[in-house]
This record gives structure tokens, sequence and C-alpha cells, in this order.
């Protein structure tokens, strides 16, 4: 099971992560206005930084300009990027044209129940998403709310999908036992944490990363009850 953090600003937060067992870093770039957002030199630096802790930096962005998107993700050396917003399958296949070694994620919304991107999943893979991630949306935020998906909102929406799959949203180091349909789907790939994982003061804590990565990676909890 593959383990993602997001939201590094600074190089002992991808540190941190790697110590804590982290698989994939997500930096944030293109996300106007956003607490993590990076300049695309920081991008470089901490995506250098990820890949000498043997972590795969992921490039996290609401952005919708092809060109744009490429510079950075080839400027950086990046091979992972996350379409965190409403980006149409259109742009995953332009990526993946110009960049064909690129793993695309698309990130599919659940507010509450309800999935925006649903209608597009089938174009989404023939285009060539390569992993989905499920995240929760409130209050007008795209992702790092903070709150649980829903598990069988959540369930419910892995079923339809032929591709991997990511599982976020509120993921805790208490919260495993919740999503065990979720999980237990074939395409089940791992979890991205953002919230669960920092201090007080907002940065990456190894101590805190390392509790959920245990969690979840450890023998699965018994049923309640």
């Amino acid at each position: 099971m593959r383990v993602k953090f997001c939201g590094a600003v600074r190089a002992q937060e991808v540190r941190a992560v790697a110590a804590a067992g982290a698989d994939l870093v997500g930096l944030w770039h293109g996300v106007p206005g956003g607490r993590a957002e990076l300049s695309a030199a920081r991008l470089t630096e901490l995506a250098a930084t990820a890949r000498a802790c043997d972590l795969t930096p992921v490039l996290v962005t609401l952005a919708r300009e092809r060109a744009a998107l490429v510079a950075a993700a080839a400027g950086a050396g990046v091979e992972w990027v996350q379409l965190h917003g409403f980006q149409p399958p259109a742009l995953v296949r332009a990526l993946k044209r110009e960049l064909p070694h690129l793993t695309v994620v698309k990130v599919l919304h659940l507010q509450r129940t309800h999935c925006p991107e649903a209608p597009l999943i089938g174009a989404y893979e023939r285009t060539g998403t390569d992993v989905f991630l499920l995240d929760s949306a409130a209050d007008g935020r795209l992702g790092s709310t903070g709150r649980p998906l829903d598990p069988p909102a959540a369930a419910a929406l892995a079923g339809r999908l032929t591709r991997p799959f990511l599982l976020a949203g509120g993921i805790g180091a208490e919260n495993r036992a919740d999503y065990a349909a979720v999980t237990a789907r074939p395409g089940f790939l791992g979890i991205d944490v953002d919230s669960a994982a920092r201090r007080e003061d907002g940065a990456l804590d190894a101590a805190k990363a390392g509790a959920v990565t245990r969690a979840w990676r450890g023998p699965a909890p018994a049923p309640s009850g």
C-alpha cells in the first residue's frame, strides 16, 4: 500500500514524511492562494529533495493550461501530476501525449454523496488517467478539508473505477476501519493524508505521519461488535 503526504513547503517536511515511511509527497504548484503553494523554483528544489529521500514527488495543481503544466512538470523533473481541480479529460490526453511517461492522477471530489465528475469517469479513463484519488469537497474548498469521506459513497464511487485509486478526505490513524469496504476494492492503491500529519503550527510532522503510516499498513483492525 502506498502512502502519500500532501502539502510540503520545506525540505524538513519532505524529510519528515520520508522518515515516516511515505512513498509519495504532494507539492502544490498552480493552486492560487493555497497555503502550500510553491513557486516553480521551489517546486524544483523540493522535488529534488524528495528524490534524494527515495520519495516520488507529485505536482498537485488546479491549473488547466497544458503548456504551463508541461513546463512545470518537465522543469522540476516531476513524473506524477495530480489534477486536483475540475480539469477536463482532454487535458489528460494532452499531458500524456507530450509527457508519455507521466503518471496522471485525477481527483474525484465527493460533496457528501455527490461526485460532480462521476459522468466523466469513463472519459478520464479513455484519455489516459492512471490513478484516481477520492477526496472530499466542502465549503467551496477542494481537498485539505479534513472532512472525512462518506464511506458508503466512497465505496460506491470506487466500484465504478477500472483504474487504481488513492483514498483521501480526513484520513487519520484512527479511522482505517471506517473504510474497510473501500479498501477491499481491487483497485485500492493507498492513502493520501494532509491534516492528520500536521502539528499545531501546521508543519508536517514525522511522528504524526508515522502514526498514520503504521495504522494503515499494520494488520487490519478487527470488526467492531
